[in-house]
């Protein structure tokens, strides 16, 4: 996961991937975003936010669900 716009670092929200320079988590952005926040509206409401970290943050949560790693859900009755 080589995105210099996503860094985790333990001094920082306790070592959660953040925005580089920010200490905006990858895990905010995404609730952010499944609440329908726009994207532009995220930006204009956190200044050292851009598009492109919104963008990066989307690919690091992605890449990181590619890991050999099974999320079992609950089955739902037919």
């Amino acid at each position: 996961m080589d995105n210099p716009l996503i860094i985790s670092d333990p001094a920082v929200m306790m070592g959660k991937p953040v925005v580089a320079g920010t200490r905006l988590t990858v895990e905010f952005i995404l609730e952010e975003l499944a609440a329908g926040t726009p994207v532009g509206q995220l930006v204009a409401s956190h200044p050292r936010l851009t598009p492109a970290a919104v963008s990066a943050a989307l690919a690091f949560a992605a890449q990181a669900l590619r890991a050999d790693v099974v999320y079992p859900t609950a089955r739902r009755s037919a």
